[in-house]
């Protein structure tokens, strides 16, 4: 598979537009430990407003303010691949949830879209237009949740599907459950504002999932598209993208190191939505 190499010393040499239609959504993923040299990390740190480079030094460790760094060079150098503004002229706002959204006036006549998840060492950003979109990624290694949880935040039906599971798949269906709530909620906006209990998911058969959604919140399942798949072993990525007009919007996936390198991915689809198979 063929990388594209980019000049990183240049901060402005993003001359190569990414198509995006209103069919798609594009989903970026950053291993933000593949590369960790001071040149790219200062090359980095000079698209940063003032604001972030203050926050930057806030976390406490180095791979928390390496991780800090690359998701803001990632978010501004994407996307001025599909509008041009330099990464340095993005300009951000939140909503009433604290989702940071696009605030540049040409940034919102593009009807620019994008969320952001990580965990451990994995950034995903997703880019669309027109819908709203809601990413969510867990790192499953060697990491194990109190399946008690469930009870918590989980409705009494997901509660029992997850504790009749085989107790080896259990922790594996509690992520699946928790990306796509994840997701789901980032999506709408609300944050945990949106009880994770007034909704739920079922999995009709072993690549299929279907959603519920309690009716005090006025949420239409069916306007709403899921994906899982897993980029490596380690890591499950949950996408929610809003329906918007007829057919089912297509995946494309790119691998990247900010600044450095690109390559287009084909991570296998475990779940979806069953009009997104």
């Amino acid at each position: 598979m063929s990388t594209n190499v980019v000049d990183f010393a240049s901060a402005d040499r993003w001359e190569t537009v990414v198509p995006l239609s209103p069919t798609e959504i594009h989903v970026w993923l950053a291993f933000y430990d593949e590369r960790s040299e001071e040149p790219l990390q200062s090359a980095y740190r000079e698209l940063l407003n003032a604001e972030e480079r203050r926050q930057e030094p806030r976390f406490y460790f180095a791979r928390d303010r390496r991780r800090y760094l690359v998701t803001r060079a990632l978010v501004r150098t994407v996307l001025s691949r599909y509008v041009a503004i330099p990464p340095r002229e993005w300009e951000f706002s939140s909503n009433a949830y604290g989702r940071p959204e696009i605030a540049n006036t040409q940034g919102r006549e593009a009807c620019l879209v994008f969320n952001i998840s990580h965990s451990h060492s994995l950034i995903v950003l997703g880019v669309t237009r027109h819908r709203a979109l809601g990413v969510d990624v867990e790192n499953l290694s060697g990491r194990e949740v109190s399946i008690d949880l469930a009870d918590r935040y989980f409705t009494a039906q997901e509660v029992a599907e997850l504790k009749a599971a085989p107790a080896h798949q259990q922790q594996y269906r509690f992520f699946e459950y928790w990306t796509l709530k994840e997701a789901y909620i980032k999506a709408r906006g609300m944050g945990l504002s949106l009880p994770l209990d007034k909704f739920s998911f079922r999995y009709p058969d072993k690549r299929t999932v279907e959603m519920a959604i309690d009716s005090e919140y006025a949420g239409d399942a069916l306007g709403w598209k899921f994906w899982q798949f897993r980029p490596t072993p380690e890591y499950l990525v949950a996408i929610c993208a809003e329906q918007v007009g007829v057919g089912s919007p297509e995946l494309i996936v790119r691998q990247v190191i900010p600044m450095l390198s690109e390559k287009q991915c084909a991570p296998e689809v475990l779940r979806a939505s069953q009009s997104a198979l």
